[in-house]
């Protein structure tokens, strides 16, 4: 059965048992400080569990794009060195939020797995959990009994607290879950040890196929466990684990899910899967990696140096990496799998055909700058071999210094060394990532006590900011969270004025008024779906009435800037066409960053038109058009833009600018007309990444200074160049004069320089069989190493030492001939760091020149004397 059939096959089971379908929630993960990317299906129904929302549908079933790849949900390493763990998965689930519970769940499970994909129950174990005295629970004997009326007892096993007993995290809903396992190896394996031995042994041919999760409790801060009001059901069954078994494979990457791209490696590299270990855990690192790394660029999540940005950028260079050394790879190549990978999952996921070409345009541009970087490493490697390896082991701090700066993997470090016979000393290595971590860990630890529950009834905030933006309200819950040794106090409404951080759009600040005074709000973000106002304290009395005040002036600006946004983003795509799609934003007070798709420069003509565009629309003071709570189709029918990798309600809003020109589905703060925005200027434009561009952007009083600052510059370049009659002419002629006349001094200077190098050569003395050239000398750094290097091939056995004053400051140029190196065993970067002493300097370099700079040009003489003392005391 194909992996299309068999994902159908699970929704239509249970929407014949009443539950909903609903889209899978993005994989890159937004409004949810806890959460860089959805580990589990559960993420996007979290604010359900801990109670801040009502769900819509108490029965539901999904497919989720997960990833697992850092944090205490982490199988990166074991991916490709198994045949079931995956950085990006799809989770099958159903749910139910305080409807069903354990006897339904199960029952339907083995209807499931038995009755409509047919698996055979005698190859099915199930586990349930077993209890913890630490914890006070008491094992799961309700689902032990369910079970026992489906199965027989020989295939229920107890689990551990580890194995069988759920939880989110470190605080938040949790609870008991009773697994399926599976065993699919052959009849004479089965005969000789029973499969009730494998389970949870990480056995290749005994794996677990579903989790069964019954949330119950919640987990509180200081370790302790409440019942929750409502008890739900949390399942997960990931589609590549079920599709290994009804395909009857013994690998995940043998089923339909992953084959079609590997055969394409295969045909890239010209090397067969299942000859070579080696080989074949590469191709499946690199056939996982792809998946992750496609999902999370068609969200618009882009590899960089930062956040979810860097997980990715990761991700893909792993996969690079195993290709390089692996496969030999030296060229760019998982790009060309993306077409491969896109026709086998873009009929369900249709984000992924969308966005098919940035894609490919992002991962090659990756790949190119990171085979760069391979070079760059394996060069460094080779550089320390030849001058600092000791003890035939490489260093673990060098081999760190590879990895953190350079990008370099301790792998590949490994392997070389290998090759050349050498050790990495992988104890220093630890040591110095261990001391990383932690700087990293002290600087980012958040430590958070439990709500404080005021109005414990109130589910969430009504946010009523498109309206006002000053309102009553009452403190419903509030908690403290330290960070970085600093207090914070996060603080929800029942109502509330303020806008949260989302969409790109920068949170509200304002204040909290009481009669006891008022408190600053400095900031507004979004938690899941809680409305979470940030202060450095409490108000006096958090009981009563409240005035939440919106700082109005900011309020403004952005609104300014975000309408602006709108408008240009319509203009972008009149201009240079439909696909320049939102890829990012960040909407302040004082200005607005767009990033969208577009795989060249914008021209300086399109710019213009692009302020022309929106200039004209602000003129006409054009009113806004808003709907409210109008279903997603309806608003797609009214042509409104919608992003992948958002996520949006049943119910969106959508904003118009003249509908014909601009409507797009959003939730932020907007002008009320156009006219508000008052003038639009782009002040920038780059481009961030393959296929990606960045357009910075002013409004308002902004966009005046920012035109009153270039007509004030080309003011006093009027002044500097006597008022002109053409200033660009003017410009143009300096320009070419200044050209002129540094060609002129090049040729002066060549002059010089051959005069120098001449005077040098009559300097040169004879000691102890050394031709030593030392001088004080007129020049630059750079005319000094010419000379230096035209000496080299025109005087044997050479000890050059020029030294020289440039810019106020002493420097030192050292050259000598290969033969005194060896013959002498000397080395002119640590000849130029003793000299360098003199001037109250440092520097090095290579074996045969080297150079230093230092702050004392008094001392240039005793340079030359010291360098002769070397010699002449040898």
């Amino acid at each position: 059965m194909k992996s299309e059939k068999i994902r159908q096959l699970f929704f239509d089971f249970f929407e014949s048992k009443g539950h909903f379908v609903t889209k899978s929630a993005p994989m890159v993960v937004k409004n949810d400080p806890t959460l860089m990317f959805t580990n589990a299906g559960m993420n996007q129904f979290k604010d359900i569990f801990l109670g801040n929302i009502n769900p819509k549908n108490t029965r539901v079933v999904n497919t989720q794009k997960c990833l697992r790849v850092s944090g205490k949900h982490n199988d990166l390493e074991e991916v490709g060195h198994d045949t079931y763990h995956h950085t990006m998965f799809e989770m099958l689930g159903n749910w139910s939020f305080g409807d069903y519970f354990k006897k339904e769940a199960i029952q339907w499970a083995w209807e499931l797995i038995t009755n409509e994909f047919n698996i055979d129950g005698k190859r099915l174990y199930v586990t349930v959990f077993e209890g913890d005295k630490a914890n006070g629970l008491t094992p799961d004997n309700e689902a032990y009994n369910i079970w026992k009326s489906i199965v027989p007892e020989s295939r229920i096993l107890y689990g551990s607290k580890k194995d069988n007993f759920w939880e989110m995290g470190d605080v938040g809903p949790c609870g008991p879950c009773s697994e399926i396992h599976v065993d699919i190896r052959d009849d004479k394996s089965r005969t000789e040890i029973n499969g009730k031995e494998l389970v949870n042994k990480d056995h290749p041919g005994v794996i677990e196929i579903w989790t069964l999760v019954f949330i119950e409790f919640n987990r509180k801060a200081d370790g302790s466990l409440l019942p929750l009001p409502a008890k739900h059901v949390d399942t997960g069954m990931g589609l590549e684990r079920l599709c290994m078994v009804m395909q009857g494979k013994n690998s995940n990457y043998d089923t339909d899910l992953f084959r079609p791209y590997i055969e394409k490696l295969s045909e890239i590299t010209s090397k067969p899967y299942g000859k070579n270990n080696e080989v074949d855990i590469a191709m499946r690192v690199i056939a996982d990696h792809l998946r992750a790394v496609a999902f999370a660029i068609a969200e618009g999540e882009l590899p960089s140096n930062t956040g979810a940005g860097y997980v990715i950028r990761r991700i893909l260079r792993r996969a690079i990496r195993y290709g390089y050394t692996f496969l030999g790879m030296s060229e760019p190549f998982v790009y060309e799998l993306v077409p491969s990978f896109i026709n086998k999952m873009g009929g369900f996921f249709p984000e992924l055909p969308a966005q098919q070409e940035l894609i490919k345009k992002v991962i090659n541009q990756e790949e190119q700058v990171f085979l760069r970087t391979l070079s760059i490493g394996i060069q460094k490697f080779d550089n320390y071999l030849k001058k600092e390896l000791k003890n035939n082991t490489v260093d673990g701090k060098f081999a760190f210094e590879l990895f953190d700066t350079y990008g370099f993997p301790i792998d590949l470090t490994v392997l070389m060394a290998r090759e050349k016979g050498l050790k990495v000393d992988m104890e220093g290595f630890y040591a110095n990532m261990k001391k990383q971590k932690e700087r990293s860990r002290a600087d980012g630890i958040k430590q958070s006590v439990d709500w404080i529950e005021m109005k414990p009834n109130v589910k969430n905030t009504k946010f009523i900011g498109y309206d006002t933006i000053e309102s009553e309200a009452e403190i419903v819950k509030y908690r403290e969270v330290k960070s970085k040794g600093k207090s914070l106090y996060h603080i929800v409404l029942d109502k509330t004025p303020f806008y949260a951080e989302s969409g790109g759009q920068v949170g509200d600040r304002g204040v909290l008024a009481s009669e006891s005074g008022e408190i600053k709000i400095i900031d507004t973000q979004k938690e899941n779906e809680l409305t979470i106002h940030i202060a450095e304290k409490l108000p006096e009395t958090v009981a009563g009435k409240i005035i939440a005040k919106v700082d109005k002036n900011k309020r403004l600006l952005t609104a300014n800037n975000h309408s602006a946004t709108h408008l240009m983003h319509s203009a972008l795509r009149e201009v240079i066409g439909s696909h320049a799609q939102q890829k990012g934003s960040l909407v302040d007070e004082k200005r607005l960053r767009f990033d969208f798709a577009h795989f060249e420069k914008v021209t300086t003509e399109q710019i213009i038109k692009i302020e022309e565009t929106v200039n004209k629309k602000i003129r006409q003071n054009i009113p806004v058009e808003e709907h409210r709570e109008i279903s997603l189709e309806k608003a797609k029918d009214m042509g409104a833009t919608a992003l992948f990798g958002e996520k949006y309600d049943d119910l969106a809003r959508v904003v118009s600018f003249d509908s014909k020109f601009s409507t797009e589905l959003c939730g932020g703060t907007h002008v009320a007309r156009t006219g508000q925005i008052g003038l639009f200027k782009i002040v920038s434009e780059a481009a961030i990444a393959a296929g990606i561009r960045r357009i910075e952007a002013v409004t308002g009083h902004e966009a005046e200074k920012f035109v009153n600052n270039k007509l004030n510059l080309i003011d006093q370049v009027n002044q500097i160049l006597k008022y002109p009659k053409n200033i660009k002419q003017a410009v143009k002629q300096l320009a070419e004069q200044n050209e002129n006349l540094k060609k002129e001094v090049e040729t002066l200077q060549k002059i010089r320089a051959d005069q120098i190098k001449q005077e040098l050569i009559n300097k040169q003395e004879k000691l102890e069989n050394i031709n030593f050239i030392g001088a004080k000398v007129d020049i630059d750094p750079k005319i000094a190493k010419d000379i230096a290097f035209e000496l080299k091939q025109k005087v044997d056995s050479m000890f050059l030492v020029l030294a020289y004053q440039h810019n106020e400051k002493a420097g030192i140029t050292v050259m000598l001939s290969e033969n005194i190196v060896k013959s002498k065993n000397i080395h002119a970067g640590d000849i130029v760091k003793k000299l360098a002493k003199e001037i109250n300097g440092g520097g090095g370099g290579q074996a045969f020149f080297a150079t230093a700079g230092g702050k004392n040009p008094q001392n240039l003489d005793k340079v030359i004397s010291k360098a002769r003392e070397m010699i002449t005391n040898q």
